[in-house]
């Protein structure tokens, strides 16, 4: 008996889907990259490199948004090229969206707790002192 005949000219077994693969090479370059954007936070909070802790708060965030970066290019693969650059676009405006939805929430609730009790912040010191 013979293998059934794919009309198509193309082995079943094969995967290659048009989606990019990584080589062990990428997928090794990305952990490196990962475990360094990784340690270098670590490292920053565990030595308290900076005086204030804004300052540590801002760097992690920086090296959070390369890590981000360094997972989408070494792992999940996308480029300008995939997609014809519609992954990249609507990761964009993910990214957009989010950034709004982040800063207009802290933004609310900054004004929230300044504007709902004016006079607290005065009897919080007062109460420090008596003690």
């Amino acid at each position: 008996m013979s293998a059934p005949h794919n009309h198509s000219g193309h082995d079943d077994h094969g995967h290659d889907d048009g989606a990019p693969h990584g080589s062990l090479k990428d997928y090794a370059i990305g952990f490196v990259l990962s475990v360094i954007l990784t340690a270098i936070p670590f490292f920053l909070v565990m030595h308290k490199v900076f005086d204030k802790s804004s300052t540590t708060a801002a760097v992690i965030l920086g090296f959070a948004a390369v890590q981000v970066i360094v997972h989408m290019v070494y792992f999940l693969h996308m480029n300008g090229k995939v997609e014809g650059g519609w992954s990249i676009l609507a990761t964009l405006f993910t990214l957009v969206l989010l950034l709004i939805v982040l800063s207009g929430s802290i933004w609310v609730m900054y004004h929230m707790n300044v504007n709902m009790m004016p006079g607290m912040g005065k009897d919080v010191h007062n109460m420090n002192d008596m003690q």
